[in-house]
């Protein structure tokens, strides 16, 4: 079996013959999550991005950039016109060619993918097994921050890539005309965590599990082949005729889960961006734990 769509992802001998190329725009994407007794912090991987990155690439700041801080979820959506003045600020435009890839299994890649897709932008496509792939084969690397000049990136919104709390809420009382999947994992879904992460203990009503973390291959990073990722799904119960709405803690691991998805040709796939950080913040919204 092969994906529906394998031009979304890309392979490191892929970039490498195409490092020179001027139409292509490399950008680094990394997040790390810190998680204490205070919560989970979010940490900008800029500071490792200059330590070294992969020859030409930028670095795109989700927190600090490419998120509506004054949203009271973390990492939620901007508006089309403040992601288009963040977008053209590092010189990319709806037609760019962008690579994106993260140090951490391609979650903060697949976001970023999910976000400039849902924004027009058909060109962006994910590197496959990221930084550690191309480090581990010895491609080029720099501690150069990579300048572009500014440009104009015409936004193309497609609101129908994200969910809110009103789907989910529809998707409860009727559960028939959609599937709803949660990306977190197994311990999260089942609340057999205690829900240390979001204070409450569960998953949304009905929902099914395929946790991003499994997507890829622990061994290489690389994406696990498209046989395996659909057999993932469709044991969730996932249906190409249906709407399918995954979510997470926070919009990430979602958009994982949305972009295999994406890649196996389901055509109505939404994230729900504010997930368990709106959702187990009500206490009037039930759980279930296995």
């Amino acid at each position: 079996m092969a994906f529906a769509h394998p031009e979304y992802l890309v392979s490191t001998d892929w970039l490498a013959e195409r490092l020179e190329d001027e139409d292509v725009r490399v950008f680094e994407t990394t997040v790390f999550l810190h998680r204490g007794e205070a919560g989970v912090r979010a940490e900008s991987g800029r500071a490792e991005y200059d330590t070294g990155h992969i020859l030409g690439a930028g670095f795109l700041e989700l927190q600090g950039e490419f998120s509506d801080n004054d949203q009271p979820y973390r990492f939620m959506m901007p508006s089309p016109e403040a992601f288009a003045e963040a977008a053209g600020r590092h010189g990319i435009t709806e037609s760019s060619r962008l690579v994106l890839y993260d140090r951490l299994g391609s979650q903060w890649a697949a976001r970023f993918w999910w976000m400039f897709r849902s924004m027009g932008c058909t060109g962006a496509v994910v590197l496959d097994g990221g930084w550690r792939r191309w480090t581990a084969e010895g491609r080029a690397v720099s501690t150069e921050p990579a300048t572009r000049r500014p440009a104009t990136f015409n936004p193309n919104h497609d609101p129908a890539r994200f969910a809110d709390l009103a789907e989910v809420r529809a998707f409860m009382a009727s559960g028939e005309s959609s599937c709803l999947i949660n990306a977190l994992g197994r311990d999260q879904h089942s609340g057999a965590d205690g829900g240390r992460t979001y204070g409450r203990a569960g998953h949304i009503p009905g929902a099914t599990n395929v946790p991003s973390g499994e997507l890829t291959d622990p061994q290489t990073g690389l994406y696990r082949p498209a046989e395996e990722l659909a057999a993932l799904f469709t044991e969730a119960g996932a249906d190409p005729e249906q709407r399918v709405v995954t979510y997470c803690g926070g919009g990430i691991a979602a958009s994982n889960d949305a972009f295999v998805l994406a890649m196996l040709g389901y055509r109505n796939v939404a994230v729900y961006d504010a997930s368990m950080s709106e959702y187990a913040a009500d206490p009037s919204l039930p759980l279930v734990a296995d």
